[in-house]
């Protein structure tokens, strides 16, 4: 049942990818994602439903637009392709679970904020607060497990990550505010959420990995000369990378930990 449930995760992720295309460009600017009809930035043309099939119309249309033939940029299909593959490898996570919907959901929003702090260097709270209800009631119905043992110490779990990370991130920037920003402090509440409901390892790894992550990337700039002191340096994608490896080995590596003591 695994395979089958892959690969529409797959189709499902391709299409959302297509939507997050739309979300990256136009959220930041503060338009909205469902009016006008996505278009042609050269020419105007709106885009054929036959032209929206994503990443196989690109291929088609050899990246070019229909209309005026001004190239279309390769982060498009890109986007869609990555968001395909991230939601495959979910479902093949978790499996038929009540909690795949609720990662599924982080999925598509770690990608559309970490396009969008890469672009902007900013957090948009149209897409970190929503997340807030949507991810306590998707954890809620997975903790509820429907047909099979409920787990509602994971929802406290998770409610308690949420407070945790987020005032640790909070006296972070009250002390440094140099080094981040609040929409960091309010992601980071939102990944505490995920992070502790998995685990008191996947929090704790969660937390620490990203900055580890972020400073070797930082480092890594210096030392290459492609940024000084003084950069600013998106940190929302290291979040969420961090907050991946905790999901994937926060358990496992404090089993491993505590086997040691």
């Amino acid at each position: 049942m695994t395979l089958p449930l892959v690969l529409v995760a797959a189709l499902f992720g391709a299409a959302i990818g297509s939507f997050l295309n739309v979300v990256v460009w136009r959220v930041p600017r503060r338009e909205s994602v469902v009016h006008p009809p996505s278009a042609c930035p050269a020419c105007g043309h709106e885009i054929r439903p036959r032209d929206n099939v994503p990443v196989v119309s690109w291929l088609l249309l050899r990246g070019r637009c229909r209309d005026c033939a001004a190239p279309i940029s390769a982060r498009y299909p890109l986007v869609e392709a990555g968001t395909a593959v991230l939601f495959a490898l979910t479902a093949a996570w978790l499996g038929p679970s009540w909690a795949l919907p609720a990662f599924l959901y982080l999925a598509a929003v770690a990608v559309a904020l970490a396009l969008i702090d890469l672009d902007t260097h900013r957090l948009p709270n149209a897409i970190v607060l929503p997340s807030y209800p949507v991810a306590a009631v998707l954890l809620a119905l997975a903790s509820a497990n429907p047909g099979g043992a409920s787990d509602w110490p994971a929802l406290l779990r998770a409610a308690i990550g949420c407070a945790v990370l987020y005032a640790v991130y909070f006296l972070l920037v009250l002390v440094y505010p140099a080094g981040m920003g609040f929409g960091d402090v309010k992601l980071a509440g939102v990944l505490g959420l995920y992070l502790g409901w998995v685990g008191w390892g996947a929090l704790v790894v969660g937390w620490f990995a990203a900055f580890v992550l972020g400073g070797v990337f930082g480092v890594a700039l210096l030392l290459s000369g492609r940024a000084g002191r003084k950069t600013g340096i998106p940190f929302g994608p290291w979040m969420l990378v961090g907050a991946a490896v905790g999901l994937l080995a926060g358990e496992p590596l404090l089993d491993a930990y505590l086997d040691l003591l």
